[in-house]
């Protein structure tokens, strides 16, 4: 449907509207968040490996946030006004090359907390959404205020930003920490305060489906030190067996993850004010950790190859091994605060919890650390797998 002059107008779109699935658009604009996600992991690789991992971890937080943040208010935004005319799509470009931006300045982040490039990127960004959503306000007097709101405390955070990072540009990691703390909170109020006047028509199934792509995404980064610990395991003959041994958890935890997560649906509610909020927040913590875990199976890979990775860090393979259990646990208890917990019942609902117990403690196992992680995870998706058939 196009006006006379030729566009297409930028209504709402039907939140049941029949087989609404991903776009091409959509999936060029998880290619973009792909190449961010993977230099956030990397910088984490290298923090860790090099002894660092206390900063380290502050800063993939910054950069894990900046990145998901930008992903999640295109795709809400997205599920519910997608007209695929011009303007949605050079905005959305226009998007992307902020997302890129981020990408490229994440290294400095890590460097030494140079967040220039990244504040550039993300407030490139952030005016994309302010320019939707005043789009969205004209064309959708039904959500008037709603989309309002979203441009009015969208440009008002950037605001806060600007003065704390880019005006303040504290130089303590401790400064910056609390500075983006605040920060991420103004953030995540603003789509509280404004879906309270009104709920936006996103699509139940669409915004479901987008959100499990981007899980198989940053499962990418196990894969990734997959595929590199074989390729060192072929240059490498005094570590061939430990490094492939390696390789092959790794893939056997990436498919156990996503076995678990696309085991069933969770179960997103469009009609309690909230419930969206907390599946799609806590979904942080899934792709947080996904992403982290395969960051973590790096800094063993390099370890036992004997900095023969990538940046030439040797690192130490319990810090490793804790990088990699500690994610795994964050992500099986994303995965249980969004889904087992509404959805099984009696002790089975706290399983994955007793499992990302289990796999905290074989951080501690040495070389077998990461093999008996990986049994670890796939007895979790038997166990889950059979509680499910039980309780139907």
């Amino acid at each position: 449907m196009t006006t006379k002059r030729g566009r297409r107008p930028f209504g709402p779109r039907d939140p049941h509207e029949g087989h609404r699935v991903s776009t091409p658009l959509e999936l060029l604009f998880d290619l973009v968040i792909v190449i961010a996600v993977a230099s956030a992991a990397e910088g984490l690789h290298h923090a860790v490996a090099g002894g660092h991992a206390a900063g380290g971890v502050v800063t993939f937080a910054m950069a894990f946030f900046a990145t998901w943040w930008a992903w999640v208010n295109f795709t809400w935004f997205a599920s519910a006004y997608d007209n695929d005319g011009p303007v949605y799509r050079l905005i959305t470009c226009w998007i992307m090359a902020g997302a890129l931006a981020i990408a490229g300045g994440i290294p400095r982040m890590f460097a030494g907390l140079d967040l220039t490039l990244v504040i550039l990127g993300y407030a490139a960004m952030r005016l994309g959404m302010v320019a939707f959503w005043l789009i969205a306000a004209r064309s959708d007097p039904r959500h008037r205020r709603t989309a309002l709101t979203y441009a009015i405390g969208i440009a008002a955070v950037q605001l806060y930003w600007n003065v704390a990072l880019q005006w303040l540009r504290p130089e303590s990691t401790g400064a910056a920490t609390a500075l983006f703390a605040l920060g991420a909170l103004l953030e995540l109020s603003v789509p509280l305060v404004a879906e309270r006047r009104g709920t936006t028509p996103w699509h139940l199934h669409h915004v479901a489906e987008r959100h499990g792509l981007l899980v198989i995404i940053v499962l990418g980064e196990v894969l990734l030190a997959s595929a590199n610990a074989f390729t060192y395991a072929d240059g490498a003959a005094e570590h061939a067996g430990q490094l492939v041994l390696l390789a092959v958890s790794a893939l056997v935890i990436t498919f156990a993850m996503w076995w678990l997560y696309f085991s069933q649906e969770g179960p997103l509610d469009q009609t309690v004010f909230g419930s969206a909020f907390r599946w799609g927040y806590a979904h942080a913590l899934i792709y947080a950790g996904g992403a982290a875990t395969g960051a973590g199976f790096a800094v063993v890979i390099d370890a036992v190859a004997g900095g023969g990775g990538h940046g030439g860090h040797s690192g130490s393979p319990l810090a490793g091994n804790l990088t990699v259990s500690v994610s795994l646990a964050l992500y099986m208890t994303g995965l249980w605060f969004v889904r087992d917990r509404l959805v099984l019942t009696g002790p089975w609902r706290h399983g994955l919890l007793a499992f990302a117990a289990a796999v905290l403690g074989a951080a501690t196992l040495g070389e077998l650390a990461l093999p008996a992680t990986a049994l670890l995870v796939v007895a979790a998706v038997v166990a889950r797998s059979h509680v499910r058939c039980r309780q139907g």
